[in-house]
């Protein structure tokens, strides 16, 4: 069962860019968290772990392009929360590799968490200059 789904309606941006790399990334968080909560080997999470990062960091360094090419003023505030979560998952991939944290239930409801904050705290707001 997905732990969370685009909705645009709760998610959508208006900013097609964004929305999309949005769906994308629900679906790599989905299928971590199906991965770790539905018993695959810790390689395979590991791989959906390391594709859902890699993902995350390029879609906010793609978002922050675009908000400072426009001049958008919330852009240091928005990078501020990207970088925080950013942290917090490289340090959970650190662990991860090296078997001293697991990718469990509460670390998807997390993410999950933080994207219902932030996606309409942070993200909505740009769709009047970004799209």
């Amino acid at each position: 069962m997905a732990l969370i789904t685009w909705t645009a309606e709760q998610y959508g941006t208006n900013v097609g860019f964004a929305d999309e790399e949005h769906k994308t990334l629900f679906g790599l968080l989905n299928k971590l968290y199906d991965d770790a909560t539905g018993g695959a080997s810790r390689s395979t999470i590991g791989a959906s772990l390391d594709a859902l990062i890699s993902y995350v960091v390029d879609h906010f360094a793609h978002e922050e392009r675009e908000m400072e090419a426009k001049g958008y003023a919330g852009l240091e505030a928005h990078h501020a929360e990207h970088v925080a979560l950013v942290g917090i998952c490289a340090d959970l991939q650190k662990k991860f590799h090296a078997g001293e944290a697991d990718v469990t239930e509460e670390v998807g409801q997390m993410v999950k968490g933080w994207l219902d904050n932030h996606i309409p705290t942070f993200d909505k707001p740009y769709s009047a200059v970004l799209s």
